[in-house]
């Protein structure tokens, strides 16, 4: 199962080394942070920066849900873990199947790209593809799309690198 820690946005590599640290060995089978590649101009050349999907968010995948809790008290960092009331909440089915879809095995999400005509966008490839539905809005400047999903029990703005590779006009 799939759980979400909540943490101070910037600390999420901190979380993960400390938990390495202090949590005993096999609690976690793996930490999961979820990075997006996007593309900036600096130098006067173009670069592919990593950035983090969910800024303030480390992802643990264990089966002892209730231990991973009591064991996450003795982490000097911070943390809470996300859930309902006093109980633990894994994250569902679908939003582990995003995360995956997105990121791969490498949690690494890929700059997609695609083309606007008439004011609609077409996804060519990356992440993106099949869910231009989601997409709420474009900053071609910024080479960026912001999809509006359901995670975490709530609507998330999540932003993501797209490159808009043309523009068509139909007359």
């Amino acid at each position: 199962m799939w759980y979400v820690v909540q943490t101070t946005s910037g600390k999420e590599e901190n979380i993960k080394i400390q938990c390495e640290t202090y949590l005993p060995a096999g609690l976690v089978e793996k930490y999961v942070i979820p990075l997006y590649e996007e593309r900036r101009r600096f130098h006067g050349e173009w670069h592919t920066l990593q950035k983090k999907l969910f800024p303030g968010y480390v992802f643990f995948i264990s089966d002892q849900a209730e231990k991973l809790f009591l064991q996450l008290k003795k982490v000097p960092a911070m943390t809470k873990m996300l859930g309902i009331g006093d109980e633990i909440v894994a994250l569902t089915p679908q939003e582990i199947e995003f995360i995956l879809r997105f990121c791969g095995e490498d949690d690494i999400a890929e700059i997609s790209e695609g083309v606007i005509e008439n004011d609609q966008v077409h996804i060519l490839s990356g992440p993106l593809m099949g869910l231009e539905g989601a997409i709420r809005k474009i900053d071609r400047h910024k080479r960026k799309a912001w999809l509006e999903m359901e995670m975490f029990g709530r609507r998330q703005q999540i932003e993501i690198g797209l490159e808009i590779i043309k523009k068509i006009e139909s007359k």
